[in-house]
Order: C-alpha cells, then sequence, then structure tokens
C-alpha cells in the first residue's frame, strides 16, 4: 500500500549515571523521603549538601520516584546548586539533574527547561570551560588521587546538557544564542587525557548538529579543526573508536559546512572511521574481553594475598623491636608492581560497550546516509529515485563480496568511498545472529548480561541498512538473479533457522522491512524466490499477532507480493486460497485501518490476473466477500479516520478505496459473480 519508507534514525536514548558514578551516603537514600532530602540541600555544611545531591541522584533512577521530587519543585532547589562554592556539591547536584533528565525523560525535560535549568547550566558550563586548563582541584581532601573535579563536573554538566537538548528545542536555541559550541569544543581537546568527557561531549554534539541549520555558521575553521583532530587520533582502544565515530556523525551533520570540492574527501574520512569500526567482530571482542577480565582479576587476588602475607611478616617483625619508627597503614608499593597500571574496574566491559554503541551508531549514520532529508518529519522519510543511485553486487552474497551500496543523495565521487571501504559487505555481515558463545558468557555474567540487548541492536540497524540498499537499488546492477536469491536465503535463514520463529518487536520489523524490500525487487524482474509458501504464511501468522504496526504491515505486503508471484504460475490455486483467506481475514479484523488497507492492496495484486487466481478466486468467493466488505470499509475510515491517522495516510487509504471499488468492477466485468 503505497511505497515502502526507509528509517531516519534519530539520536539514541541517553541513560542515568550507574551507580559507580556517583557517590552516596553511607545510609541507604530510600530511607529519607524526598521533602528531607530537599530541605538539606539547604544546610550549611557543603558534606551534607554533597550527601543530599548524591542520595536524590541515586532516587532519581528509579521512575517511580520522581513524581514526589517534582512536585517539591526539584529542578530549582537543585539548579542554584550547579554554580555551589563547593565543586564536590556541583558535581554530585550535576549528576542528580543528569539522573532526572535521563529517567525522567521528554516531559521532565521539558519542565526542566521551562524552570529555567539552562541558565545555571550555562553558566556552569563556561566556568569550567575557563577553569579546564587551570586543572583545578577540590580545596578539600579528594577521594581519588589526582581527581580532577573541573572535568567531572564538566562531564556531567555536558550530559545533562546532551539530555535536555536532545528533548527540547527550546534548549537548543538557548544552546545556539548562548555560543555554548565554543566551550563544548574547548572540553573536547582534552580527548587525549580524558577520552571519557570527549565522548560525552560528542554524543552532546551530534545531538545539537542534527536539523539545527542556525548552528552552522559557528562551525568555523577553528572548529571544524578541532573535530578533525579527533578524527585523526590513532587510539585503536574501543572507547576512542567510539568517539572517532560519534564525531564523525558530528561532521556527516554539518556537511553543509564543507565546501562542495572537499565532500568527497570529508565522507570517505567518515566511511573509514564506520568501516573500522564494523570491522571489528563483537562476539570475538567479548571472548578476549571477558578472558582478559578473567586473569585480572585472578592477579589482582593473587597480589591481594601476597599482600596480606607480607603484611603478617611486617607486623611480626614490628613484634620484635618495638622500638622502630611506625610505618603509615596502608598499601606500600613493591618494586616491579604493576598493579596500579592494571585497567580500572570493570575495563573490559565499558571496552566491549562502546565497540557495541560505535557499530549502533555507525549504522544508523549509514542508514541516515540514505535517505533524504526533511525535516518535517522526525523519523520517516518517503525516498525518491535519483539518477545517481548505483547499487551492484560484484559475486554473490555466498561468496562474500555483498551488496555495494551508493546512497542516493551523494554524487558519484562520494559514492566510491562507500565501495572503496567495503562498508556494505560489513553491514551484512552484522546482520547475522551473535556469536554463541559470547552470547553464552553474557547470560552467565550479570554485568555482562545487558550486552545481549546491544548485540541484538546492532544486528537490527544491519538489517535496517540492508533494507534501505535495497530501496533505492538499481536492479540491474544487484548481480543477477543469483545474488538476491543467495540474499534471500540469508535472510530466510535468519527467520527459520531456529525452533520458534521470532517474536522480538525490533528483530521482526527489521527482518521483515528487509524481506519486504527484496521480494519486491525481486518479483519486479521475475526472479523466483526462495521461500516456500509454507514459510510465508507461518511467518505471517506470527508477525500478524505482533503489537507493531509496521510489522503487520511488512509481512501482509511480503504475502501480497509473494502471492502475485504465484499467481503466475502452474497449479498454484491451493496456495492461493491460502493466502487469500489469510488477507482477508487481516482486511476485516485489523484493528489498524493502515493495515487492513495494506492487506486488501495484496489482494488486489495476488488476484489481479491469472487463471490459478481467478479460480481460487472463486473457491473463497472472494467477490461477494469484498462486495459486503466495501460499505464496512468506508464507515470506518469517516468514523476512524480523521484524528488517528495522518493526512498521508489518509490519502493512500483514499486510494485504497478506490482501488476496492475498481477491483470489484474489475471481478464483476470476468463474470465472477456468486453462484
Amino acid at each position: 500500500m503505497g511505497k515502502s519508507r526507509a528509517r531516519r534514525f534519530r539520536r539514541a536514548p541517553f541513560s542515568p549515571t550507574g551507580p559507580e558514578q556517583r557517590r552516596d551516603g553511607e545510609s541507604d537514600p530510600e530511607d529519607e523521603p524526598a521533602a528531607e532530602l530537599l530541605e538539606k540541600l539547604q544546610h550549611p555544611s557543603a558534606e551534607v549538601r554533597e550527601y543530599a545531591c548524591a542520595s536524590i541522584s541515586k532516587l532519581l533512577q528509579q521512575k517511580h520516584v520522581i513524581p514526589a521530587f517534582l512536585q517539591r519543585d526539584v529542578v530549582r532547589c537543585l539548579g542554584p546548586l550547579l554554580m555551589d562554592h563547593s565543586l564536590a556539591v556541583r558535581e554530585t547536584a550535576a549528576g542528580a539533574l543528569r539522573n532526572l533528565s535521563a529517567c525522567g525523560g521528554f516531559e521532565v525535560c521539558d519542565d526542566m527547561v521551562t524552570k529555567d535549568i539552562m541558565t545555571p547550566l550555562v553558566a556552569l558550563l563556561k566556568e569550567c570551560s575557563t577553569g579546564l586548563d587551570a586543572n583545578q582541584l577540590s580545596p578539600k581532601k579528594c577521594r581519588e588521587m589526582n581527581k580532577n573535579y573541573i572535568e567531572d563536573i564538566a562531564n556531567e554538566a555536558i550530559n545533562l546538557l546532551w539530555n535536555v537538548c536532545e528533548c527540547n528545542n527550546t534548549a537548543v536555541s538557548i544552546f545556539n544564542k548562548e555560543g555554548c559550541l565554543e566551550s563544548v569544543l574547548h572540553y573536547m581537546k582534552k580527548f587525549s587525557t580524558n577520552v571519557d568527557l570527549a565522548i560525552s561531549v560528542a554524543n552532546c554534539l551530534q545531538a545539537v548538529t542534527e536539523d539545527n541549520p542556525d548552528l552552522l555558521s559557528s562551525f568555523n575553521a577553528s572548529a571544524q579543526q578541532v573535530l578533525e583532530t579527533v578524527m585523526l587520533c590513532p587510539e585503536t582502544t574501543m572507547k576512542h573508536i567510539l568517539l572517532r565515530t560519534l564525531i564523525a556523525g558530528t561532521i556527516w551533520n554539518i556537511k553543509d559546512t564543507i565546501p562542495p570540492g572537499s565532500l568527497g574527501s570529508m565522507v570517505n574520512a567518515i566511511l573509514k572511521i564506520f568501516s573500522e569500526s564494523l570491522a571489528i567482530d563483537a562476539g570475538e571482542t567479548i571472548i578476549r574481553m571477558n578472558e582478559a577480565e578473567k586473569n585480572r582479576l585472578k592477579l589482582a587476588a593473587e597480589t591481594e594475598t601476597e599482600e596480606n602475607m607480607s603484611d603478617v611478616i611486617d607486623n611480626d617483625v614490628l613484634n620484635e623491636d618495638d622500638d622502630m619508627e611506625e610505618i603509615p597503614k596502608g598499601k606500600v608499593r613493591r618494586e616491579n608492581d604493576i598493579s596500579d597500571l592494571l585497567p580500572s574496574d570493570k575495563w573490559e566491559l565499558k571496552e566491549v560497550t562502546a565497540l557495541l554503541m560505535a557499530q549502533q551508531t555507525a549504522l544508523e549514520i549509514i542508514v541516515n546516509m540514505c535517505c533524504s532529508e526533511d525535516p518535517s518529519d522526525d523519523e520517516w522519510e518517503e525516498l525518491s529515485s535519483s539518477d545517481e543511485s548505483d547499487l551492484f553486487m560484484e559475486n554473490s552474497y555466498n561468496e562474500g563480496s555483498g551488496l555495494l551500496m551508493s546512497p542516493l543523495c551523494l554524487s558519484d565521487e562520494v559514492n566510491s568511498a562507500f565501495l572503496n571501504n567495503l562498508i556494505p559487505k560489513k553491514i551484512l555481515e552484522k546482520t547475522a545472529f551473535p556469536n554463541s558463545v559470547a552470547l553464552d558468557i553474557c547470560m552467565h555474567n550479570p554485568s555482562w548480561k545487558p550486552l545481549i540487548k546491544k548485540l541484538n541492536a546492532v544486528q537490527c540497524r544491519a538489517l535496517t541498512c540492508l533494507h534501505s540498499i535495497l530501496l533505492v537499488s538499481d536492479v540491474d546492477c544487484l548481480g543477477g538473479a543469483s545474488a538476491l536469491q543467495s540474499l534471500a536465503e540469508h535472510l530466510s535463514q535468519l527467520v527459520f533457522s531456529k525452533t520458534e520463529l521470532p517474536t522480538d518487536t525490533e528483530f521482526l520489523e527489521a527482518i521483515t522491512s528487509a524481506l519486504r524490500a527484496l521480494l519486491q525487487t525481486m518479483a519486479s524482474k521475475n526472479i523466483s524466490q526462495c521461500m516456500t509458501p509454507e514459510q510465508l504464511l507461518a511467518l505471517c501468522e506470527a508477525g500478524i499477532h505482533s503489537s507493531n504496526v509496521s510489522v503487520r504491515v511488512n509481512v501482509v505486503s511480503i504475502l501480497g507480493i509473494s502471492g502475485s508471484v504465484l499467481a503466475k504460475g502452474q497449479d498454484t490455486a491451493e496456495t492461493l486460497k491460502m493466502i487469500g483467506k489469510f488477507l482477508l481475514e487481516v482486511a476485516m479484523k485489523e484493528s489498524s485501518l493502515v493495515v487492513a488497507g495494506e492487506a486488501l492492496d495484496a489482494l488486489f495484486d495476488v488476484f489481479a490476473d491469472g487463471k490459478e487466481a481467478e479460480k481460487a478466486a472463486v473457491q473463497i468467493k472472494l467477490l461477494p466477500a469484498l462486495k459486503e466488505f466495501q460499505p464496512v470499509f468506508k464507515m470506518r475510515m469517516r468514523k476512524e479516520g480523521k484524528g488517528q491517522y495522518s493526512t498521508d495516510q489518509l490519502c493512500v487509504l483514499d486510494n485504497v478505496k478506490m482501488n476496492l471499488r475498481r477491483f470489484i468492477a474489475y471481478q464483476e466485468a470476468l463474470g465472477k459473480t456468486p453462484t
């Protein structure tokens, strides 16, 4: 029903700080009501204020307690503390507001902006930027050696800024008006010594540069030089790969500031970064990093045992000579002791997480590269044809070459960058299911278990990339029937390789979108399809019960495409009967008019022509069923249409209504009247 659409990704949802990132008081903050904690924010003691901020920060990670704090005006209570004379209070206040913005979502972020959180936040960002190079430390004794309060405060503030700008256009306008870009880029210059701060800045930059033409003039040569320096950073850690990926996304957002003559080299540099990220096997990385973690913990345990034994010996020596000078308590660093140089806690897990985020981000940006950009639509974009579209497949998927993509919106010079960096081949590799050994590691390790969701997200983004490729493809350049059939077999394997059909909504939407686009491409050139009618019906039976409308639309469309191909064959009437009954039931019982309209469209395609289709139509009494349903569909459109569906959807539904009338007239003209 209408043209298939390509998904345009927005920025990934932000998340609150983890418990290890926020400093909490000794007692459980849940024991203290919101009012009491908020009152302590006014206490003359900085330590009490810090404790209150940290306690509130922890509580705000639980969504059910947020309303209680909002009712007591938590934003206006915490806001002034962003400029508290105590740096520790500033940090914990910023962390609490960051958690509020992350866990509260869009409505809370809107409320925070309405209550003028941007005024103290902008002031804090500018003051931190000024003091950044001074490397100022808290006047009181630091909890951690060499703790840099300025950078830690900046990190919390940047994350808060990212969250509110992600949700609220007013916040973005204030960012533009107050010249925050200069301060934010100043933090980015610390990337060589504080990659975590740089990643926070890069996330924020990618958010504020998306669909923000008013900011483009601020990206002068100096600003672009900062971004270019980060992109050329040679560090190979996963965090640095994520950092470069995010900066590449920012540069893509500001591509209109790049001189036309430099566009090709700029995109080539971006895609080189994406290629670097996608080339890494996440499953193997998980296996390797998990082993490294085990070895590190084992070494740490052995070192601790040795130190305990040494302490016993030292105590014995001290007891023998009471006149010896007392040795200060604490760890004594012995010669050749490398324990201080070992990775910090969960370093390996953080590296894998950074890799998966880099791969997901790269795939989302590539999808956006394939879409025309219409700021009036935040998520879905209609694809248009282009003479510059240049997709082809040199060899079949099984031979490892894969689809080679050229986005619609780029010149031939830039198109070649996709091919040179082998981006499409790497996308196809990411559509496979995650490594089973890596999944097993994650399943049996609670701290690693969240990686499973991230692995699945990368697979789904890769499938969406494949969908975009197929939508803009030139059929004659795809490598022929064998290449498309190999790809169809690969996608079928993803659906039917397990004992039970997939039920995950995100995966179902991604795989059915890719299959729909592929089968349409194959049908347009009369290429035989590898999925059996039984497989198709099984997929559609599973998909039609999904709560996701897009999944239901996709499976109905897939059935219509396959049915129209079968209608041209021999001895297919029985299969067409099953398809027809399925589509009729969907059209008549589906709660969504969009899905019902798609089912009708599919029926028109399947039974448009062919002796087998005519035979099947008579046997399932298609014509009388549609004539009976026609007034019901019209009535539903009148009652449900306005207010529930967009103008575009209503336009398509009007076309379906008109085609239904024409199809009934066509069937009647063939003499297919009820007996």
